[in-house]
């Protein structure tokens, strides 16, 4: 009977996280719909603003993108719960599979590309990944993605930024700032140049890339849909409203640019900031 009340408990627990996993997006979907107008014409804008919290200075706005980033942290959380409840010590599930299989991945790439004593930087890492990768990949479900508003994606390159300047500061201050100077101090401000540069290069270049794959994808379905009109606007009824002409090579893009693109930039952020954190601490740290 115990063994029977375990179970169910057990399955219980694993609903209640698949739950918070699908859950958030459910919940950004649905304020999505209820707050959207009704629109005709190609909008390609920023993130929707659901409502606004007055402040002292300058009032908060509460954007679509602030929501899903929300989204894809509780459902984050909902998966590494799920992947880790009831770890063994020999896996007989195939969740524990998966997990070890991230685990190891993970730790092989800090490994290889930051060295033997920043495998504390793991979850960091993975952490960076997933977010990035789920906030790209939210835009098939109709939302906003995340790593299309540039505060999201500077917000990580900011913080990612403060690490690299950590690692070089435990070399001592002086030697932080005498690189500036090097190779002569005519240099200085190229260098100075340089270290802001970073977090701009890996914020930019992250935003960049995901925002251009949604306002192509967006202008090629509305041109098509207003092709497919002009030479199949001629068939009878609902046949000549039908926009024939998106079907197909919509879905083609949305493959590129939100599935492969969005993961292959996560894996070159997160790539980034391996080598910065990595290239940028004294020898001796």
């Amino acid at each position: 009977m115990s063994a029977v009340k375990k179970s169910f408990g057990a399955r219980l627990v694993d609903f209640l996280l698949i739950l918070m996993i699908v859950l958030p997006f459910l919940g950004a979907i649905t304020l999505k719909v209820l707050t959207t107008p009704s629109s005709e014409g190609i909008s390609i804008t920023g993130a929707q603003i659901y409502f606004t919290i007055p402040m002292p200075i300058q009032d908060l706005p509460i954007t679509a993108s602030q929501v899903n980033s929300v989204a894809v942290l509780i459902s984050t959380l909902g998966i590494c719960l799920y992947l880790t409840r009831g770890l063994k010590v020999v896996p007989d599930s195939k969740r524990q599979l998966v997990a070890e299989w991230a685990v190891e991945k993970v730790n092989g790439l800090i490994e290889d590309n930051m060295g033997p004593k920043y495998m504390a930087f793991a979850p960091f890492v993975a952490g960076i990944m997933v977010i990035s990768a789920l906030s790209s990949l939210s835009s098939l479900l109709g939302l906003f993605p995340p790593t299309s508003d540039m505060n999201i994606v500077a917000g990580w390159a900011i913080l990612v930024f403060v690490l690299i300047t950590h690692y070089k500061l435990k070399g001592d201050v002086w030697p932080y700032v005498k690189g500036f100077f090097e190779p002569i101090p005519v240099f200085a401000p190229f260098n100075i140049i340089g270290e802001v540069a970073t977090p701009v290069s890996m914020s930019f270049r992250h935003y960049g890339n995901v925002l251009s794959g949604v306002v192509i994808s967006t202008l090629v379905a509305y041109a098509l849909r207003g092709l497919s009109g002009l030479l199949l606007g001629w068939l009878p009824g609902v046949l000549g409203q039908f926009p024939f002409l998106q079907i197909g090579l919509p879905a083609v893009l949305s493959l590129y640019f939100d599935i492969f693109s969005g993961l292959m930039q996560a894996f070159i952020f997160a790539m980034l900031t391996m080598l910065y954190i990595a290239t940028g601490a004294p020898e001796e740290a």
